[in-house]
């Protein structure tokens, strides 16, 4: 069993499998223009759970926050409009039992979340409904126990067994994400690791900004970190056991190196580093750290990106005369260039879906976040701004995240560096909260399944 299922001692329990025929329908092709009208109630929370909780937890009613995870989370998908609970008729303790569904039709909502919760041996239970306001009945009734401090957590799996009911695809709410946090002005930025649930909460910082640090990247299980370092102005690169904090040097590699990344198995780390004037791109595995070259061109290849199976390999090149996305398989064999549009192409990153490789464009004095197919064909540019950089992809393939810096003034000043997400349909585009600047992002997996 992984290592965070077990510190977390989270346990789902199915309670009434529906098997309703709903009428509900969420088209997840258009992000924002119609989004489905959804009740979230509060949860209903008896007055023992909440003096305790309130004491142990400094929340004054849970039920009621738990809930507002699931609202925000469902409407910066873009697919769900969350309803305000003060036009909200029934209380959250009847409504859980019985929703009077004549009541939420008058609203306006089509499906409905109504929930309880219960602290009962230092545990706390939570449960939860799905109905279908239109059909008058109900789709979906799970329960979770945990520690009263994973609530959050509670509420983003919530989130991801809705969002999955209703679109028909698996959410992205309980993730995590990793970035590089930077205060200070643009000449001397202090750059610290820093992680973060999606939304922004429970930020925590994993090194101490004395060094740089850049490119931070999940392995598959979560657990670990590879990112690039400098020491004593060399680069490095390391991996990071998130939980114990424990780091190690995966070694000293001549001249620059460049975005380290896991393999789809986590057995190796695939990047690339300059050695005798040329960059090319290396293979390390991590149980007898030997290293294999990959690439063998007299050009610049950058930016490594395994394909799902991990049978491909996307990457940079700068062998065409300029830079450009190339794939070939993952011994080095059979490249392929796919980028073939106006501008220039960096950082292309494989969808955990397989259809589409992200990257970054630069054309005519602009920075634009796109997509194509791993062929090449179906480019869609998402996003455009003065710089903007490093998409990561959600576990489900259906969000980026990436950075956008601003310009800076006569001065120096005004510059800022911030994470920002977009869907697939280029319409739901939001800046993602963080305390400080943040850039280099990347999103884990799913935490639960």
């Amino acid at each position: 069993m992984k290592k965070f299922k077990t510190i977390i001692l989270l346990f789902l329990l199915i309670l009434l499998p529906s098997k309703a025929f709903s009428l509900i329908e969420v088209d997840i092709t258009r992000g924002n223009l119609n989004p489905l009208p959804i009740a979230v109630s509060p949860l209903a929370t008896d007055s023992d759970s909440t003096s305790s909780l309130n004491s142990e937890l400094n929340v004054k009613n849970i039920g009621l926050e738990i809930s507002k995870v699931v609202e925000n989370n469902l409407r910066t998908s873009g697919l769900f409009n969350p309803l305000n609970k003060d036009a909200f008729l029934q209380k959250p303790d009847i409504a859980h039992l019985k929703p009077r569904f004549e009541d939420w039709a008058l609203i306006k909502a089509q499906a409905l979340i109504t929930g309880k919760v219960i602290l009962k041996e230092e545990k706390l239970r939570v449960e939860f409904r799905l109905w279908d306001v239109l059909a008058a009945k109900e789709m979906m009734a799970l329960a979770f126990t945990t520690v009263p401090k994973n609530w959050r957590r509670v509420g983003h799996i919530i989130t991801d067994k809705v969002y999955e009911r209703l679109t028909g695809e698996k959410g992205y709410f309980d993730t995590r994400i990793i970035y590089v946090s930077e205060k200070g002005p643009k000449t001397k930025r202090v750059k610290k690791l820093a992680i973060m649930d999606q939304d922004g909460y429970n930020t925590k910082y994993l090194t101490l900004g004395n060094e740089l640090v850049l490119t931070p990247r999940f392995n598959p299980t979560n657990q670990m970190v590879t990112y690039l370092s400098y020491f004593r102005n060399l680069p490095r690169v390391y991996l990071l056991d998130i939980e114990t904090g424990i780091q190690e040097v995966v070694g000293d590699f001549p001249g620059m190196t460049f975005a380290p990344r896991f393999s789809p198995d986590g057995k190796k780390i695939i990047m690339s580093f300059a050695k005798d004037g040329n960059s090319d791109i290396y293979t390390m595995d991590l149980e007898n750290r030997i290293v294999e070259k990959i690439t063998n061109h007299p050009s610049i290849d950058t930016s490594p990106s395994y394909s799902p199976n991990g049978k491909f390999i996307c990457f940079n090149s700068d062998r065409s005369g300029y830079q450009q996305i190339y794939v070939m398989k993952s011994d080095g064999s059979n490249v392929k260039r796919i980028s073939f549009g106006k501008g220039i192409y960096g950082t292309p990153v494989w969808s955990p879906r397989g259809d589409l490789i992200a990257f970054t464009k630069l054309h005519k004095g602009k920075f634009y976040i796109g997509v194509m197919r791993t062929d090449g064909s179906g480019e869609r540019l998402l996003t455009e701004n003065f710089y903007q950089e490093a998409p990561s992809w959600s576990p489900n393939g259906r969000v980026l995240i990436f950075y956008r810096e601003t310009k800076t003034d006569e001065k120096g000043e005004g510059f800022s560096a911030k994470l920002w997400s977009i869907d697939l349909t280029g319409y739901n585009e939001r800046m993602v909260k963080t305390p400080t600047d943040g850039s280099d992002p990347s999103w884990s997996s799913l935490l639960s399944n």
